[in-house]
C-alpha cells in the first residue's frame, strides 16, 4: 500500500505506549502497526508550508524567501525572549503574533538526555515533551505569553541546558534526574518579578514510547542526499523513527517534503 503526500511532524498521542501517526497533507498513517515491518521512503520534490511550491527546503519546511518573511518562523519562536507582540511591536506579522504569543505558556523542566529547560504554549502539553523525546517533564511556570516564559528560560539557562542531545536520546541512555530536586536549586536564580508565576504543583508525568530496539551508533538518514530508503521499523521517539541498522530518519526534518511510503 502507498501513501504519499506532503509531510508534517508526526502527530503523537499519549498513551502506554505513545501513539503515533505520520501527517501527510491529506492523509494520516498509524505508525505504531508498522513497527518490525519494512518500509520503502522515496523523496518525490519538495513542497514548501508556506508557498507550497516545490522549492529546496531551508529551515522549518520552510522555502528560504518564507522562512525570512513570514512570522511563523520569525526569531521569537526560537527564542521566546524576543517577543515583543505584549508591547504592540510588529516583525512580521503583528496580528498573527498576538495571537500565537498572547496566550498561557509554561515553563518546564525535562529529562531528555538530562534535565533541560524549555517554553512552550500551555496548549501543546504533552506534545512538546514527546516531541523532544522525553522520559519525564514538569511545569514549573505558568505565565499570561511568550515573553514571560522566555525570560524564565533565560534566567535558568545560566545553569540549565535548553538543547537535547538526540544521539543520547535516541540511544535511550537514561540519565537519572530528580526533577524536583534541580528545581529547589536553580529557582533562587529565578528573578522576584518572575517568581510570581511559579507553580506550587509540580506533577511530574512520564512517558513510554513504541521501540523494539534501540540503535547503538546513529545513521541519519537525509532524503534529500538519500532519496530512496528502505528499513525495517524498530521503533520510535521524539520525531524520530528508528530502523534496523542504527538508522534514524528526523521527520520533523522533513517538513516540506513530498515523500511515498511504500508498507
Amino acid at each position: 500500500m502507498v501513501f504519499q503526500g506532503q509531510i508534517r511532524k508526526m502527530i503523537s498521542e499519549n498513551g502506554d505506549p505513545i501513539q503515533y501517526y505520520l501527517n501527510f497533507s491529506e492523509d494520516f498513517l498509524s505508525m505504531n502497526q508498522l513497527i518490525n515491518r519494512t518500509i520503502q521512503i522515496s523523496f518525490d520534490h519538495y513542497e514548501c508550508l508556506g508557498c507550497q511550491q516545490d522549492i529546496e527546503i531551508y529551515r522549518m519546511g520552510y522555502c528560504r524567501n518564507c522562512f525570512f518573511t513570514l512570522p511563523q518562523t520569525n526569531e521569537s519562536i526560537i527564542r521566546p525572549e524576543l517577543s515583543t507582540a505584549h508591547l504592540g511591536i510588529e516583525k512580521r506579522d503583528l496580528k498573527w503574533e498576538q495571537t500565537f504569543e498572547l496566550q498561557p505558556h509554561v515553563v518546564y523542566l525535562s529529562n531528555t538526555s538530562g534535565a533541560k529547560v524549555g517554553v512552550t504554549r500551555a496548549t501543546q502539553l504533552p506534545t512538546r515533551w514527546i516531541d523532544q523525546g522525553a522520559t519525564e517533564a514538569m511545569i514549573i511556570a505558568r505565565t499570561d505569553n511568550r515573553y514571560q516564559a522566555g525570560m524564565i528560560e533565560v534566567e535558568l539557562k545560566e545553569h540549565l541546558t535548553d538543547k537535547t542531545n538526540y544521539q543520547r536520546m535516541l540511544k535511550n541512555i537514561q540519565v537519572d534526574v530528580d526533577l524536583h530536586k534541580i528545581l529547589q536549586n536553580v529557582r533562587e536564580f529565578i528573578s522576584e518579578e518572575q517568581q510570581r508565576f511559579l507553580v506550587d504543583d509540580q506533577e511530574i508525568y512520564f512517558f513510554n514510547y513504541p521501540v523494539t530496539e534501540y540503535p547503538t551508533k546513529i545513521k541519519v538518514i537525509n532524503l534529500s542526499k538519500e532519496p530512496s530508503f528502505e528499513g525495517k521499523l524498530l521503533g520510535i521517539k521524539g520525531q524520530y523513527l528508528i530502523f534496523d541498522d542504527n538508522r534514524v530518519l528526523n521527520v520533523r526534518n522533513h517538513e516540506g517534503f513530498y515523500l511515498q511510503f511504500l508498507v
